[in-house]
């Protein structure tokens, strides 16, 4: 018998997310996914999961959920938060188990934006074009392709009866520090050297004006040469347009497909994590690096990531000795443990 998960509150911007939907940007259709893919993975692997199960993001504050079928194996990573099962407090960056008839509540984040709930199986509301993630401004994905709500009921696969929970080794995972990378274009040419320099040089804030799509700096306005505008042309997770105000904002996972401001710059994709977690006011610096600095930063945090996850063992126990027919390897390009 499949679990079900009832929402019992829902917190600000709770939506299921998986991986992401790719294949389809050249339809204008966004490939949308979890904001901290590092998180979102931890979460998953800590219950058995691969990355392509769905799991719950939440923003800023958690949601509360009651276990309505058979018991679940659950796991919550990323921004710090207190989590509690039916009031008495379990560990975040390892995995627990919830009883039938028992509430999960994740509670606001202490610091950071962004956290995930992963269960075992994964959550199984129906894929729109091969994924479940939500993108709430085309309304696909999730459950009504809508953030949750309090009543609504979110199927879990099957899974059986776990036999051990899980933790990490949390020093293992990349810290979020140091100013966020960024590769110049491709209109970098398209702005001063004063206009470069500025988004090198000053520091940003983080304004109120922040969601999935993307966030809005502010601090100093960066000078262009002439024309803000462009032909439309590719949007890539990271994007930083500056439009004709001269403050940058950076596109996120449920971003546009295309746009026609100008980019001068695009964030890393092993620093995307830095922009997820930052929070409204929070202040941010940019650093200008070349692209085998990017790639080289890439293949580091996938190594580093399956580091962490090869020290993934049962909590409060001696280190994992398991048969080789359930040892967990480790796919060292992306980093997911996985059942052979």
């Amino acid at each position: 018998m499949a679990s079900v998960l009832e929402v019992i509150e829902a917190g600000p911007l709770s939506t299921i997310q998986d991986r992401g939907r790719f294949g389809y940007q050249r339809f204008g259709i966004s490939a949308s996914g979890p904001m901290d893919m590092v998180a979102f993975r931890l979460a998953n692997t800590l219950v058995g999961n691969d990355e392509t199960a769905a799991a719950i993001e939440m923003t800023l504050a958690g949601a509360t959920l009651k276990v309505c079928a058979d018991r679940c194996h659950m796991a919550y990573a990323g921004a710090p938060a207190p989590i509690a099962i039916d009031g008495n407090p379990v560990p975040a960056n390892a995995s627990f188990m919830v009883e039938r008839g028992a509430t999960i509540a994740v509670g606001a984040m202490r610091s950071g934006l962004r956290g995930y709930l992963a269960v075992a199986g994964g959550i199984l509301c129906d894929p729109v074009l091969k994924s479940r993630a939500t993108h709430t401004r085309s309304g696909i994905g999730g459950l009504d392709g809508a953030q949750l709500k309090v009543g609504q009921e979110l199927p879990v696969a099957p899974r059986g009866n776990a036999e051990s929970c899980w933790e990490i080794d949390l020093e293992l995972i990349p810290p979020l520090v140091g100013p966020v990378r960024v590769l110049l274009g491709p209109q970098d040419d398209m702005f001063t050297a004063a206009g470069i320099e500025t988004l090198l040089k000053c520091e940003y804030h983080l304004s109120a004006k922040v969601d999935r799509m993307g966030c809005q700096l502010e601090g100093p306005r960066i000078e262009h040469r002439g024309d803000f505008n462009i032909v439309s042309d590719g949007i890539v997770n990271g994007s930083i347009q500056v439009p004709g105000n001269g403050l940058p904002i950076i596109l996120l996972a449920d971003r546009q497909t295309t746009g026609g401001y100008a980019k001068i710059a695009t964030v890393i994709s092993a620093d995307l994590r830095k922009i997820a977690q930052t929070r409204p006011g929070e202040a941010l610096r940019f650093e200008a690096v070349d692209a085998e600095t990017a790639e080289q930063s890439a293949l580091k945090e996938a190594q580093d990531l399956a580091a962490a996850f090869a020290s993934i063992r049962p909590r409060a126990s001696q280190p994992l000795r398991v048969s080789p027919d359930r040892l967990w390897m480790i796919d060292l390009l992306g980093g997911v443990a996985t059942k052979p």
